[in-house]
């Protein structure tokens, strides 16, 4: 079984092709704004929610990582790869590697509610931006109407195009290095300019607003350059 790289295998250009795909991953910070609705202006809570919900979300990732691509033969995902790489390819896969009913289940139920608590994570503060938007009132009806707004849309493409999500998510983490990235970072040096010292300010100073204006514009480039197949792939 192939387990082993090539000698002389370079790693960083693979690391690099997944900024766009882990920005979108872990990037809770743009439920900031619900998280603020529910908790009140108590800054120290709401870090330690995002916090604590974001090495959660790192432990299930390494855990399923560990459980699935450690069972699965470097040439074994050639196929996977040819077939789309979609979570349903990958779970095929792995039911014919482990041999267990039983696994089957647990995979799959894993793996639809890794995808479905992503799908709400990720949506938290947009279900609130629309909210506010289309001035629906915070009662059971006007949520479900912002639930329908939110979640009936990305349901249909879903639907429609099944493979779609594995495209759709790069172009999303190159949307989401500008707008929860780059724009926040210029904000908060703008703020910090204006109104001087906010009631909560984060550690590093303009040092730490360069670093992450930094690593945007890099997590940018490395879903452009892998559009562009400048970046290696695994094929």
């Amino acid at each position: 079984m192939d387990v082993m790289a090539p000698e002389g295998t370079r790693y960083l250009p693979y690391l690099l092709m997944t900024l766009p795909f882990c920005i979108v991953s872990f990037g809770f910070h743009g439920n900031v704004p619900s998280l603020v609705k529910h908790y009140g202006k108590d800054p120290k809570r709401i870090v330690q929610c995002i916090l604590i919900g974001t090495l959660f979300a790192l432990f299930l990732y390494v855990f399923w990582l560990l459980c699935t691509m450690g069972n699965i033969s470097r040439e074994d995902f050639r196929p996977i790869i040819a077939q789309g790489g979609n979570i349903d390819v990958f779970i095929t896969a792995m039911s014919g590697i482990l041999n267990s009913a039983s696994m089957d289940i647990i995979l799959t139920f894993f793996a639809n509610f890794a995808v479905a608590s992503s799908l709400l994570g990720a949506t938290l503060g947009l279900f609130d931006y629309i909210a506010d938007l289309c001035k629906f009132k915070d009662d059971n009806g006007g949520r479900a109407k912002t639930a329908i707004v939110t979640y009936l849309p990305p349901a249909l493409l879903c639907s429609i195009y099944p493979n779609g999500f594995l495209y759709a998510i790069g172009y999303a983490g190159l949307a989401f290095a500008v707008w929860a990235i780059i724009v926040p970072a210029l904000m908060a040096k703008a703020s910090r300019k204006k109104f001087g010292s906010p009631m909560f300010r984060t550690w590093g100073g303009n040092p730490m607003i360069y670093i992450v204006l930094v690593f945007g514009v890099i997590t940018m480039l490395a879903h452009i350059l892998s559009t562009f197949n400048v970046l290696p792939t695994y094929h």
